[in-house]
């Protein structure tokens, strides 16, 4: 009867326990199965965002603008716009590979340690002496093959167009422990590299300052030449063409990162990869990078200009009689047909003219020498008109609009003008003034609405406006603005010449 009793006790208790536990088990399963639908929720979601991104890409890569000289039209904060400063660190610490990549226009890296060079693979490593276990959970894995951190980088400075940048050549950036002697270093330098891409529209005179030279200028400029460029698909015609600049940002010869050079394994104590770039042809004093001099500006980089090419800074031919102009000239797309008329009513009006017709041959000291020493440079919207670049400050730019092409005259030249400290006029042609006024009917919207054909997409654009246009200048209505500005030039040459007449009195 104890017996009994013991077990039946324990048999109850056993029972009550068995539903106490399947209670509770029941609780865990609802428990669990609203987490089940909420994960499921939260994944149906994430999935149909990440397709409604997919979405938008695919369409504006399909109606995008795949161009060269691009409309940049996207609504960007000043932030953006002006590509105000990267987060760098003041003071990073050895062993360090560090990415910014929320820039619109560039990505950029920052390495500082022990770095070494690898161009059959593409690749730049950073070694550290930390200690690898800690990222290994203990799995069997030789540790100078384990990667620490990779980042990959396009060293280009046109990140939002995908079409262009699919042909830049891709560094990969790896932090690895520190490695036995199966990579050493062939040449040790004691300064800092730069690694940048002269790949993608470098050919044409724009994108090769404003996507290259002024971003080197403006990565490099705090260094005070105390740094080494290494460049990934290299020109030759290109370091001839601007060997007299770079040699203004570097005391050393660059190193060519070519895979096909089978170079040697170059090493650094630190390194960026990529450039910064603030605006078209701008440079923004406000987002240089950290420790660039006061002076590193617009005017800072046309002194440096001065100095490549051995000009004497702020001469000016206040001293001639006759105000030199220069005048650029294009053959094929936006010439201007009776260009011989418009120099001949220059010359009368009393202006000195030179003609300058540069192409890719043409020495860059021979353009700067012309324009340098020139009062008022004119010519119609194009990749020329870059050249304003080596005009004094204070001279006239007189840049003639094609139809069509109002944004882009503005944004690439004519804003960039007006920061430089130049006096610009922008000559916005008539209807007449175009020889698509020849080819379309009078009321087509080429000739009447530009802005609506330019909403089509830049193919139209390019394919009406830019290949297929030329201009023939009312000389009427231009001989109205050549008069305003030679009067213009003496009424500022008297003015000069008193106040140096009082400064010698005094």
């Amino acid at each position: 009867m104890v017996y009994f009793q013991i077990y039946y006790y324990d048999l109850h208790e056993t029972r009550k326990f068995d539903e106490t536990s399947f209670i509770n088990k029941s609780k865990i399963m609802k428990k669990e199965l609203r987490l089940i639908k909420r994960v499921q929720s939260k994944l149906l979601s994430l999935l149909f965002l990440s397709f409604l991104s997919c979405s938008l890409i695919w369409v504006s890569q399909i109606f995008g603008f795949p161009f060269s000289l691009s409309f940049i039209r996207e609504e960007k904060s000043s932030h953006e716009k002006l590509g105000s400063d990267f987060s760098i660190p003041s003071s990073i610490s050895n062993g360090t590979l560090y990415c910014d990549k929320s820039h619109f226009r560039t990505d950029i890296c920052f390495m500082k340690g022990d770095i070494r060079t690898n161009s059959s693979s593409s690749s730049i490593f950073i070694y550290t002496s930390t200690n690898p276990k800690s990222h290994l959970n203990d799995f069997a894995t030789h540790f100078e093959e384990h990667e620490l951190k990779h980042e990959t980088i396009k060293p280009y400075t046109r990140k939002w167009e995908t079409s262009v940048m699919n042909t830049i050549d891709q560094l990969h950036l790896i932090s690895k422990p520190l490695a036995n002697s199966d990579h050493k270093c062939d040449v040790v330098h004691n300064v800092p590299a730069i690694f940048f891409s002269t790949g993608g529209y470098t050919g044409n005179v724009y994108h090769e300052f404003n996507d290259g030279i002024i971003p080197l200028y403006i990565t490099s400029q705090h260094f005070n030449k105390e740094v080494i460029f290494v460049i990934l698909e290299y020109h030759s015609w290109w370091y001839t063409k601007y060997a007299q600049i770079l040699r203004q940002l570097s005391n050393f010869p660059l190193i060519n990162f070519d895979s096909n050079n089978h170079s040697k394994t170059h090493c650094f104590q630190e390194a960026i990869v990529g450039l910064k770039i603030h605006d078209e042809l701008t440079i923004d004093s406000s987002g240089l990078m950290e420790g660039s001099s006061s002076t590193a500006n617009m005017l800072g980089f046309r002194n440096l200009l001065s100095r490549a090419f051995e000009a004497p800074k702020g001469v000016l031919n206040h001293h001639k009689k006759k105000p030199k102009m220069v005048l650029l000239s294009r053959s094929g797309s936006r010439a201007i047909i009776n260009e011989h008329l418009l120099v001949k009513l220059a010359q009368k009006i009393g202006f000195n003219v030179q003609i300058l017709k540069p192409n890719r041959k043409t020495e860059l000291g021979t353009i700067y020498e012309a324009i340098s020493s020139s009062d008022i440079m004119i010519g119609v919207h194009g990749a020329g008109m870059t050249h304003l670049l080596f005009l004094e400050p204070k001279c006239i730019l007189v840049q003639v609009i094609p139809l069509g092409t109002d944004w882009a005259s503005e944004n690439y030249y004519g804003q960039p003008a007006k920061k430089m400290g130049l006096r610009y006029i922008g000559y916005k042609i008539h209807p007449r003034e175009s020889s698509l006024y020849q080819k379309y009917n009078k009321d087509d919207p080429v000739l009447t609405d530009p802005n609506s054909v330019n909403k089509k997409g830049w193919g139209y654009t390019k394919t009406v406006y830019l290949d297929d246009q030329k201009v023939r200048l009312d000389l009427k209505r231009f001989n109205k603005l050549l008069v305003r500005v030679y009067d213009d030039h003496f009424v500022n040459l008297r003015n000069t010449s008193r106040r140096q007449h009082g400064r010698l009195i005094l």
